[in-house]
């Protein structure tokens, strides 16, 4: 096992293990243990009881943003492709876009493409999908609306899926946020994942939520305070 430097131990030694902290406490907890020097990205990690981890996913808005600038990637033509480059959208075009992304180039956070343009898309099912990129209609990013998906997705909206293990990994803002933005972002992404409990779901379905800082060590939230 890796050894943990310095500045973690010191930062662990201000949490207590066996603790459930309020969600606003461990966002100010956080926020005086992180030690980077970069803007840490505020983690959260949700333990899910429930048979089938790949059908738990779904969408959230976060009130507060992710405080990242999303690079978005939009596979349109014509009248089109002209509303997604007015409203925002970083990367557009049609062949020629499909063609970059074949040839290895993923550098976007989100894909956007209207109806018509999927047949084509659909080639690029490997390269997409193993990142959980590929434009979905239950997502919203098969759409024709483009000025109404570029403007969710660049004001802070993240899709979340568990693991393997029923383990929800998600970015909820930065630790520069204050730590009632923390909270709201937090407070959330719990709610929503609640609220998208598969019909079939017996019993608690939330069973654990932890928070970290990139490098922080976790800590661990007080649920019941949040149902």
């Amino acid at each position: 096992m890796a050894k943990h430097g310095k500045k973690y131990r010191a930062a662990a030694a201000k949490i207590s293990s066996d603790k459930e902290y309020s969600l606003l406490d461990a966002m100010k907890l956080l926020k005086e243990v992180s030690f980077t020097k970069f803007d840490s990205t505020l983690e959260g990690h949700f333990n899910i009881r429930y048979k089938s981890s790949q059908n738990v996913r779904g969408i959230v808005q976060l009130p507060h943003g992710t405080g990242k600038k999303v690079k978005i990637l939009v596979f349109a033509k014509g009248e089109k492709a002209d509303e997604a480059r007015a409203a925002g959208a970083d990367y557009v075009g049609d062949d020629d876009m499909i063609q970059k992304v074949q040839g290895g180039w993923v550098d976007f956070d989100f894909v956007v493409a209207t109806p018509d343009m999927m047949k084509d898309v659909g080639k690029l099912g490997q390269i997409l999908g193993k990142r959980g990129l590929m434009p979905k209609p239950k997502s919203g990013t098969v759409t024709t609306d483009m000025k109404g998906i570029i403007a969710q997705l660049t004001s802070g909206r993240i899709e979340y899926r568990a693991d393997k293990t029923g383990v929800v990994h998600v970015p909820m803002g930065r630790l520069s946020f204050n730590p009632e933005q923390l909270r709201d972002n937090a407070h959330a992404v719990f709610q929503a994942i609640l609220k998208d409990k598969p019909s079939d779901a017996k019993g608690d379905y939330v069973v654990g939520m932890y928070v970290a800082g990139t490098m922080t060590p976790a800590i661990r939230v007080n649920i019941k305070e949040l149902r």
